[in-house]
């Protein structure tokens, strides 16, 4: 079975060869980059499974190679997490809002970030054992094999994790999730209690997708208090 290949884009020389190296031992295939440009070479001229960005990095910040990477079709799917020594919500959204999907705060243990990187890497733990190929709810179709969605049988162009989200809805119809369900489920395990603001920003990525009017939302209703509820 071939290796499954990473990208780090870091600025940090001792940091990126610490990461490299944890990485390497775990088995993976790891490419790295200095700066944003020679990252975006790299993607360019290649594929990955995972790519690690550093926001704060020379000629091409992190924030806006992951737009980048996030509009070419070619790469919109491939998860990204986000490096930077900032640690205020806001920062946090704003790379959540950049395409990101998940962020790590420096200082930050090995240990902590080797689990983050098994998690974007494995399929998400509630496609597991359920024999389903597609979902459906009215106007929407998910193919649960191609990892597709279609709308009036026009495709959806979706994120991994609008997906994942998307699904753990469309098998809990008219269940009122909450937030906390909602990260064990698509993000595969606790967060800090400001990173809840995660499911929110998906959320309203997701509406701006697949709801007539986002701004009011009919698909995913809010359960003021509690979490979220899928109508169908």
């Amino acid at each position: 079975m071939a290796k499954k290949k990473i990208l780090l884009v870091e600025d940090e020389e001792k940091l990126l060869a610490n990461l490299a190296d944890k990485l390497q031992a775990e088995g993976y295939d790891v490419f790295s980059a200095a700066d944003g440009e020679a990252g975006w070479e790299l993607v360019q001229g290649d594929s990955f499974d995972l790519i690690v960005l550093d926001i704060m990095l020379p000629r091409l910040d992190g924030l806006s190679l992951c737009r980048m990477i996030r509009n070419d079709s070619r790469t919109a799917d491939v998860p990204i997490i986000m490096l930077t020594a900032r640690g205020t919500e806001v920062d946090k959204i704003v790379g959540l809002e950049s395409g990101a999907d998940d962020y790590v705060v420096k200082p930050f243990g090995l240990g902590e970030f080797l689990a983050r990187v098994r998690v974007q890497m494995r399929r998400p733990l509630m496609d597991r054992g359920l024999q389903q190929d597609e979902l459906i709810s009215g106007d929407l179709r998910l193919d649960l094999t191609g990892r597709r969605v279609f709308k009036d049988e026009e495709e959806v162009k979706l994120t991994n994790k609008e997906f994942d989200l998307l699904t753990v809805f469309m098998r809990n119809v008219k269940a009122v999730l909450s937030r906390d369900l909602i990260l064990t489920n698509v993000w595969g395990y606790d967060y800090y209690p400001m990173d809840k603001r995660t499911v929110d920003v998906h959320i309203r990525w997701l509406r701006e997708k697949i709801e007539e009017n986002p701004s009011s939302p009919k698909r995913i209703s809010t359960v003021r208090g509690v979490g979220y509820r899928f109508e169908g």
